[in-house]
């Protein structure tokens, strides 16, 4: 390989480790209150019962 290829090389890999490394840096945990996660699971319930339902109905029709 020449001394441009070599370059080239380093550079691209460079990019992608510092690429990986600001995602990890920038990567935080998300802080929801116990009041907030309380109504996430009650809505996906929700979400889940309503999906239950709908497909009930459609094997019915079929």
């Amino acid at each position: 390989m020449t001394a441009t290829e070599w370059i080239i090389l380093i550079v691209v890999l460079g990019s992608m480790l510092g690429g990986v490394f600001m995602l990890k840096n920038r990567a935080h945990k998300l802080d929801v209150s116990g009041e907030k996660m309380e109504r996430i699971r009650k809505r996906k319930a929700e979400l889940e019962e309503q999906e239950r339902r709908e497909n009930e109905e459609t094997e019915k029709e079929q």
